[in-house]
């Protein structure tokens, strides 16, 4: 053994970061996450009876993925391995199992593989995994940012149990940051910290749900504040210095701004754009233009919003209010044209005229029903009356014969034929809001005056 090993290990702990110092060590201690890990709870019942099977822990970052990866490390019998899915390959993944193997054969004891960042392995790479995780000789914690059921292999995920781990509560964050305060061993007690409310709520509001982020601002604001106490030329022993004070001064000092990405391949890129598009649908302007607000701080392309825009405008608002279409296509032109900021103001009146505007998706679910019609049922012939005549020798195969042009009538409408009978249906129901109230009674006054030719002619 090397003499100098404890030592190394101890500075070690000691250079770790705050937050990695303060992981919990024991189940009761780890805050968070009760719809799975609460007493009682499923992935509690687990751990309680020893009986862990492969898990995947999926969610935003900070919210105690691989913190419970280390405290079920604690908990079980089996013999754990963490390990990082960027740093590590095939051969060394064969080399875990076979050791894993050799450990279940001699001595009847499970190996736990914790693999963080799972989805960067590639398909290949969670292949090698497959046969042992479903064996039982390895039992798998994964842990993603990623939707599991796009970035892992399907085979992995149905082996396995997924957690999704939501954002943190304000609760729950100032709870965690209470105890690092308090912990004189691992966390801040031994500075005599005294922090007001208004600094811990201000963090916990700027960690957006990130314990991670909050126990850095308050590891950064108390050796802040601690190296300006000792460059009053004060002892720099702890045990010596006076009470620190930590207000919202120093939090909103010790607190990185929110770094809200849209990342463009990933869920958070998608939820949002749903939540903009429900918001639109919904007629509720003020959730509308939020969910506009943290696409654009986000960084989403100003071309990728407008196009939503101008989806929701003609599925959600169509013929009720033609204007909503209108002034979504100017958005999508002008986005382009300027870029942001400025971007923001033509996509927000448009986001907001869409989602005040009377609803209808009549016309979609008009295009809808007939694409269906289209692709399972028979293919309608074209009459020959409107058929294309705007060629030498049309009239000789009776193209456009009959065809009655309508704007030479006093109604600019006449009856004929423009579907063979056998095809026609009802696809376009106008509905009682908006613009297309106008349209449902036109078409009505038309329906009757058809009705009246037909009687004349009999």
């Amino acid at each position: 053994m090397d003499l100098f090993e404890p030592m190394e290990s101890k500075h070690r702990a000691l250079a770790a970061p705050l937050a990695v110092r303060m992981r919990p060590r024991r189940l009761v201690e780890f805050v968070g996450q009760e719809e799975f890990i609460g007493e009682g709870m499923l992935l509690w019942r687990m751990l309680e009876a020893d009986r862990l099977t492969s898990l995947i822990f999926y969610g935003p970052p900070g919210t105690g993925k691989t913190t419970l990866a280390y405290v079920i490390a604690n908990q079980t019998s089996a013999v754990f391995v963490p390990t990082h899915a960027a740093s590590i390959g095939v051969n060394e993944i064969r080399k875990i199992i076979k050791a894993a193997q050799d450990r279940l054969a001699a001595e009847g004891q499970r190996t736990v593989l914790f693999l963080d960042e799972i989805h960067r392995f590639t398909r290949n790479q969670q292949d090698v995994l497959l046969d042992d995780v479903e064996n039982g000789v390895v039992i798998l914690i994964g842990a993603t940012t990623e939707n599991p059921y796009f970035s892992v292999n399907s085979a992995l995920v149905s082996r396995s149990t997924i957690f999704e781990f939501k954002p943190l509560g304000k609760k729950d964050i100032i709870k965690i940051m209470q105890s690092v305060l308090e912990d004189g061993e691992r966390g801040l007690g031994r500075f005599k910290v005294k922090i007001t409310e208004e600094a811990l709520d201000y963090i916990a509001i700027m960690s957006d749900g990130d314990a991670r982020r909050a126990i850095t601002a308050l590891e950064v604001g108390v050796l802040s504040q601690m190296r300006k106490e000792q460059g009053d030329g004060k002892s720099d022993k702890a045990s010596d210095m006076k009470e620190l004070l930590f207000d919202k001064e120093l939090a909103v000092e010790s607190i990185q701004q929110k770094a809200l990405v849209s990342d463009a391949s990933g869920d958070n890129h998608y939820d949002l754009a749903s939540a903009l598009q429900k918001s639109m649908r919904g007629s509720d302007p003020d959730a509308t233009v939020y969910w506009l607000a943290r696409l654009i701080v986000g960084g989403e392309d100003p071309r990728f919003i407008a196009r939503r825009i101008a989806i929701c405008a003609a599925e959600d608002v169509g013929n009720a209010d033609p204007m909503a279409t209108v002034l979504a296509a100017a958005a999508v032109q002008i986005s382009e044209f300027v870029g942001l900021p400025e971007a923001q103001l033509p996509l927000a009146q448009a986001a907001i005229y869409v989602a005040c505007a009377p609803k209808s998706n009549r016309s979609a679910a008009a295009v809808w029903q007939a694409s269906k019609d289209v692709r399972e049922g028979r293919t309608a012939p074209v009459p020959d009356h409107l058929k294309d005549d705007h060629y030498a020798s049309a009239k000789k195969l009776g193209r456009g014969t009959g065809y009655q042009y309508p704007h030479n009538f006093a109604q600019g409408f006449v009856p004929q034929e423009y579907i063979p009978a056998e095809f026609a249906r009802q696809y376009y129901q106008p509905s009682d809001r908006g613009m297309e109230k106008q349209m449902a009674a036109y078409l009505e006054k038309l329906k009757e005056y058809c009705q009246k030719e037909k009687k004349g002619r009999k």
